[in-house]
């Protein structure tokens, strides 16, 4: 048996590993368009790879999928983190986990999750032609018989290598592992077998926000803020960053997945209000600042900051506020505890566009869900033709996830092929 894997990610790669584990006998074949592989897995979590998340409940684990997660509930209980946690380690590959919940290597370099991966398909013998480019599946079925000794079932695929004239070849089976796109147009290919198309559109992304003074801070961080968007129900909680084109972090990324289609219909021109302490309520902060105007009484205003908040921060809020950095704490006034307390709890920002970093690109939309048996990642459409990865319209929030649901399907599709 034939088993051609398309695309040289972390789906391409677990699901052919899974295939040659499972069906031994078969010759299974990855083909990459580039001349990388494993791009995500490289760069993940800064290099470290963030490569699943510690939560064991499979119930709370799909709540961190704003498309498939209902869906996903069947595929994770086939094959879920513990599962992916022991394969790795199997293969001396060990993870460790972060207060977050984020799980990486031991070695903390994503270095040793590619090794593992390219170590064991070479090692199962996965053949790898890179730059190869799939151009058109054609099911048996419907193919001209143009091929000699033809299996009843099967398909032809047209391919076309560096310098070289185009060529079609014969295999049994087909895994689709090619990613997400940002056109509709790089699903064409798909849609003409029959499968409906989610139309793609920008998940996890970071918000502009252009000659806003805040910039000046970047690199500043809160541990917890969050972030709400003005006529909308979004809400997110989470770290966030301050960089020189607006802000990023777990709060911001989180809020532009579960906002993904939302803030591509308002073009990504919007009013984002930050809450920097999200734990404390508007009356509780006011108290605590009377609380402060009596205990830290004559030292000044920009040497004492009670709040946790980081020091430039709080400076900065006190000048966009006017009010006397100098200021003895048992001097600040009514009005300006007021103004304080609001621009914490209620700061508003103009986002003018988005930030998407191509290494690390997710989609929401893709293949949709409702074509795929999710217990085995099988086409309901076409015998024979699998799918895993960000080609389906799946997407998770930042934290590992979107990497376990590729290491989930690509596992089931190797199995089931």
């Amino acid at each position: 048996m034939n088993i051609s894997v398309i695309g040289g990610g972390a789906g391409g790669f677990f699901a052919a590993i899974s295939a040659a584990t499972h069906h031994p006998k078969a010759t299974v074949t990855l083909y990459e368009k580039t001349t990388k592989l494993l791009t995500k897995v490289s760069v993940s979590g800064g290099g470290r790879c963030n490569i699943t998340h510690a939560c064991a409940d499979v119930n709370e684990l799909i709540k961190a999928y704003p498309r498939g997660g209902k869906q996903l509930k069947t595929s994770f209980n086939l094959f879920g983190i513990a599962d992916v946690i022991a394969w790795f380690a199997s293969k001396n590959v060990p993870f460790k986990t972060e207060e977050d919940g984020r799980m990486f290597p031991q070695t903390n370099t994503s270095q040793t999750v590619v090794d593992c991966l390219l170590n064991e398909a070479i090692s199962l013998g996965v053949i790898i032609k890179m730059q190869t480019e799939i151009l058109k599946i054609i099911p048996q079925n419907i193919a001209q018989n143009t091929l000699q000794n033809m299996k009843e079932q099967g398909f032809l695929l047209d391919l076309k290598q560096k310098e070289t004239e185009n060529i079609q070849i014969y295999t049994d089976k087909v895994i689709i592992a090619t990613g997400g796109g940002s056109k509709l147009q790089n699903f064409d290919w798909l849609a003409e077998l029959g499968h409906t198309i989610i139309s793609p559109v920008p998940s996890l992304f970071t918000f502009n926000m252009p000659k806003n003074d805040i910039c000046t801070l970047m690199g500043v961080s809160v541990p917890s803020a969050r972030v709400q968007i003005q006529k909308t129900k979004l809400n997110e909680v989470g770290a966030l960053m301050i960089t020189h084109w607006g802000m990023s972090g777990p709060a911001i990324l989180k809020t532009s997945a579960w906002g993904a289609r939302l803030l591509s219909e308002m073009n990504y021109q919007f009013v984002a209000r930050v809450s920097w302490l999200s734990d404390i309520s508007e009356e509780n902060l006011r108290e605590k600042f009377y609380e402060n105007k009596k205990l830290l009484n004559v030292r000044q205003i920009n040497n004492k900051n009670p709040f946790g908040l980081p020091k430039r921060l709080w400076e900065f809020f006190l000048e966009n506020l006017q009010i006397n950095p100098e200021k003895r704490w048992t001097d600040l006034s009514k009005s300006e505890i007021n103004k304080l307390t609001n621009k914490i709890l209620n700061d508003l920002y103009e986002v003018r566009g988005k930030t998407t970093f191509k290494e690390e690109f997710v989609t929401c939309g893709g293949v949709s869900l409702a074509d795929i048996s999710m217990k085995t990642m099988e086409s309901l459409h076409i015998k024979g033709l699998f799918f895993t990865g960000e080609v389906l319209d799946i997407d998770g929030i930042t934290g590992g996830y979107n990497f376990q649901a590729a290491w989930t399907t690509a596992w089931l599709a190797g199995k089931n092929v």
